[in-house]
């Protein structure tokens, strides 16, 4: 519950950017439904408005959504047991938040969870919320008061699910690095900084772990 209301502005605002980007309601539906990936549409909508052109535009979306790659594995092993149609729908709903909700709950209780139905239960209500209020962003468009900053909540979402996840110094590296280089690269045509920046990131995550191992350094928690 503590998620949703902080989904509701974003999902507004990435509304407000597709139909501002040129595409019609249909179609910002259909990115909403079929990408389900705040953070990759406001990208894919970003590379539209600027005349990107189609690869640049699949391959930002496509690096924006790796972490989801990991998501899935750390959590294939809670789902074994899962009916195939089931872990396809799961891996359909799978969000930051239904992630980060759902490992934390498993760590901790172990088995003492249905696990399978307690990852729905936090994704499914998130997608219905994300579908709704998309539907009403792009009903309410312009009608939205611009001095509302609603633009502003997009990184604070981001923000609240990036500081937990920080708990070694390998995530701390890779969070200053990726979002370091995304800064200073900002100015590069069709945001080729984000993309360039989640690479860095996650390149310079992976050897800070191997150099930590190699040091002998005990392997910590897990952290997508």
């Amino acid at each position: 519950m503590p998620m949703i209301p902080a989904i509701i502005p974003f999902a507004l605002v990435s509304a407000y950017a597709a139909r501002e980007a040129g595409l019609s309601m249909a179609e910002a539906l259909g990115l909403s439904t079929i990408v389900f990936a705040g953070a990759a549409q406001m990208a894919f909508v970003s590379l539209i408005a600027s005349g990107a052109v189609a690869p640049v535009i699949l391959a930002t979306v496509l690096v924006i959504n790796l972490r989801m790659v990991m998501y899935s594995a750390s959590l294939a092993p809670h789902f074994r047991a899962e009916p195939v149609w089931r872990r396809l729908l799961m891996g359909y709903v799978l969000t930051d938040q239904a992630f980060a909700i759902s490992i934390t709950r498993f760590n901790e209780s172990g088995n003492g969870v249905h696990k399978g139905w307690f990852y729905l239960g936090t994704a499914l209500p998130l997608w219905a919320v994300w579908q709704i209020f998309t539907l009403v962003g792009l009903l309410l468009g312009a009608r939205l008061p611009a001095d509302w900053g609603l633009e502003f909540t997009v990184p604070l979402v981001f923000l609240v699910l990036l500081v937990p996840a920080i708990r070694d110094r390998p995530s701390a590296e890779a969070a200053l690095v990726g979002g370091g280089v995304a800064v200073m690269l900002a100015g590069l045509p069709y945001n080729l900084g984000l993309m360039v920046g989640a690479v860095s990131g996650i390149v310079w995550g992976v050897l800070a772990e191997q150099r930590r191992d190699r040091r002998g350094g005990a392997p910590a928690e897990t952290v997508s």
